[in-house]
């Protein structure tokens, strides 16, 4: 009897085991070939890093070596820089340096691809290079020199030692203290020369770039916390401020400010809202709502808006966009002065659509923007620039605006709204010069909402 059982599941036992052994094979190729493949993944981006960096170190030097009134090849020179610069920060976000320190270098890139995508954009023969962006350009050589000779030295030690990405990504996912790892240390090396640098004076493109927005900078003189508790009762409707709490954020820092909540009387939800410490004005306040169902269209929320904002001391201000979300709509509005949009200075309030009741506004745009501006005055007429539009778009709406362009810089511009090709835009032209300064595709709902 056993003899025959044994003769039975002999075979059976022998079929499963050869089964299992060919499993675990195929398993453990697949595993393999995601290796390799992930491993050439790293090899290739860290080769075409190593290229690109070396490329931007060629580009800087012949921008740096054409003549200043050849402004072309200028332009031209800055064009290949952003662009290497560009291609050189994506090959970094693929390989595996998420738990590695290299953000120096990271941001060093992100200045020179911006500063010099913002010269490049620019009209060189009228605005040539300044000085210190020279300088700026001729010390951007010679720090791209130090590093492109860094990851050439790492470059040839992966290549004689047949040095593994895999081990660098096992290495840090595992956190190990001793990271002995030649790749993980020339990465260190970089970026701890890059973070020895010091601080270049960008010129005239970089103003905007690195302007620190801070509290500090703004008029008026610091407010109470019983102040804050009084204004937050006026913006809520609060016959006082008894039931509000205040704390203070960053005391003694250029961003001190305060942050106040209370309870909903209706729902004991917090309703929070935070002011600046100097001058007591509105950051933002948000008050949560479950919004159920839609009573309200886009046009009677845009009024309820727009009378809350008139009740707060943001007046004459102008709805530029429009988005909604279970039930409770953003909208976006600009200032306005002397029938000119003032698209700096924005505020976002949030309208339930139930009701029509304000549950939340962001005005830190209109908090360090909003200032006593001189509109100069357009150097074209509204007819002249009109006559550079596409023919076919038809204008549904066209006003004066004062934007930010790709440069930080504020221009004034003639603003037409429109239909072309089926799709909804908003265009900006140049107020002194005609040409385009901005294009924006809009929704048929942000259309409607800022005619």
């Amino acid at each position: 009897m056993y003899r025959r059982l044994s003769a039975i599941l002999f075979p059976v036992f022998t079929l499963l085991l050869a089964g299992a052994v060919l499993w675990g094979y195929q398993v453990n190729q697949e595993k393999n070939s995601i290796l390799l493949k992930a491993e050439n993944q790293y090899q290739r981006a860290f080769h075409d890093l190593s290229y690109h960096v070396d490329q931007l170190q060629n580009e800087l030097g012949t921008t740096l070596a054409i003549n200043s009134t050849s402004t072309a090849s200028q332009r031209r020179g800055l064009v290949n820089v952003w662009r290497l610069t560009s291609e050189a920060r994506n090959e970094i976000n693929q390989l595996p340096l998420t738990l590695l320190p290299f953000n120096k270098t990271e941001e060093f890139l992100s200045n020179i691809a911006s500063f010099s995508y913002r010269v490049a954009v620019r009209d060189l023969t009228k605005e040539p290079m300044s000085p210190e962006e020279m300088q700026s350009l001729t010390a951007l050589y010679d720090r791209s020199k130090e590093i492109t000779n860094e990851l050439r030295d790492v470059q040839s030690k992966v290549i004689a030692n047949n040095l593994r990405w895999m081990d660098v990504e096992v290495a840090l996912a595992t956190e190990q203290k001793a990271l002995d790892n030649t790749i993980i240390d020339g990465f260190q090396t970089v970026d701890k020369k890059v973070s020895e640098y010091e601080d270049l004076n960008w010129g005239p493109s970089m103003t905007g770039l690195f302007e620190k927005r801070t509290y500090q900078a703004l008029a008026g003189t610091d407010v109470t916390p019983d102040e804050i508790k009084q204004k937050t009762a006026q913006l809520l409707g609060l016959p006082d401020g008894s039931a509000v709490q205040v704390v203070e954020n960053g005391a003694g820092t250029e961003y001190s400010s305060f942050s106040a909540s209370v309870k909903d009387p209706n729902t004991q939800e917090d309703i929070s809202a935070d002011f600046t410490k100097k001058g007591g004005q509105l950051i933002w306040f948000m008050k949560p709502k479950t919004v159920n169902e839609r009573n309200v269209d886009t046009e009677k929320a845009r009024e309820a808006a727009q009378q809350f904002l008139e009740a707060h001391g943001y007046s004459g201000m102008k709805a530029i966009s429009y988005d909604e979300y279970q039930n409770v709509a953003s909208i976006t509005f600009a200032a306005q002065k002397d029938n000119v949009l003032l698209y700096p200075e924005k505020v976002t309030a949030m309208i339930a659509l139930d009701n029509g009741e304000i549950t939340g506004l962001q005005a830190s745009d209109y908090l360090f923007e909003h200032r006593d501006r001189t509109i100069p005055t357009p150097a074209l007429s509204l007819e002249q620039v009109k006559a550079k539009l596409n023919p076919t778009l038809q204008v549904s709406d066209q006003t004066l605006a004062l934007i930010k362009n790709e440069i930080e810089k504020e221009v004034l511009c003639y603003q037409f709204i429109g239909t072309i090709n089926g799709g909804n835009y908003r265009i900006f032209l140049n107020a002194d010069t005609g040409n385009e300064e901005k294009v924006e595709i809009l929704r048929p709902v942000d259309a409607d909402v800022s005619v």
